[in-house]
């Protein structure tokens, strides 16, 4: 039996340059909306909390102190 990735959420190790698979799958969830992004989509995550984020927006309010958001 064949196993599929498909519709399976992927815990990633975040790096400075990429990520790396910790389990398979075909996409994270955003860490502030909960949005599915597919692995070939994702752009945006923090090393440092190691979290991804559906768009360049998200991430930039993710980044906030919170004095600020």
């Amino acid at each position: 039996m064949l196993m599929s990735n498909r519709n399976k959420v992927a815990k990633l190790h975040y790096m400075p340059n990429g990520f790396r698979p910790l389990s398979s799958g075909d996409h994270v969830l955003c860490a502030v909306t909960g949005e599915a992004i597919p692995l070939d989509e994702l752009r945006y995550w923090s090393v440092e909390k190691q979290e991804p984020y559906a768009t360049a927006q998200i991430s930039a309010h993710a980044h906030l102190p919170e004095s600020e958001k």
